[in-house]
């Protein structure tokens, strides 16, 4: 492996990183209706787990209300029960045919357990950052003492390593940032 391997593959794991971070913050609520809060649940169907929106069409009626249409009507107790299991604080009721998901203003505690969530989530992106500049310095040292790289192309290596981890960290920070504006907007 060389140094320029070694770089892609540490970009590579703290690209999965923030990816995955992008992809959390989408599931937590922001006060407005949206399918991606809704992505995690999963409905019994007829004894095995499956994403709601394998089980009934999605769609936002308007910024309050998301609306669930079952493709088999019969399994709409199971709909209603998987989302309220789901732990979102949503409500849904159903009249056989469609299920109303009304989305509650959030309350000024909900908000702050939420932004502490996207606290905790930030977290964990920037501890997998960490590990991987950690990885990719331990590989830089170990291509030095093996002499396969010169010290000064380590000492470069490590630098390199360091900014690349900064620029995703910093991706991270903002990414949180811009998530608790919109959760904490009234």
């Amino acid at each position: 492996m060389d140094v320029k391997e070694l770089f892609k593959e540490v970009e590579t794991h703290m690209k999965h990183a923030l990816d995955h971070f992008h992809h959390e913050l989408k599931h937590l609520r922001t006060g407005r209706a949206s399918l991606a809060i809704l992505e995690g649940v999963t409905v019994d169907y007829y004894g095995s787990q499956v994403p709601l929106n394998q089980v009934a069409n999605m769609s936002v009626a308007d910024a309050t209300m998301i609306v669930a249409q079952p493709y088999d009507p019969s399994q709409s107790q199971a709909i209603e029960r998987a989302i309220m299991k789901s732990d979102l604080g949503l409500n849904p009721s159903s009249d056989g045919k469609v299920i109303r998901i009304p989305v509650p203003p959030l309350t000024e505690d909900r908000r702050k357990e939420i932004v502490k969530k996207a606290h905790d989530l930030s977290e964990h992106a920037k501890n997998g950052v960490r590990q991987a500049r950690r990885d990719g310095n331990d590989k830089l040292k170990k291509m030095e003492k093996d002499k396969t790289v010169s010290q000064d192309d380590e000492r470069r290596g490590l630098d390199e390593v360091q900014k690349l981890h900064d620029r995703y960290i910093g991706e991270i920070s903002t990414a949180l940032q811009k998530k608790e504006q919109q959760i904490m907007e009234v």
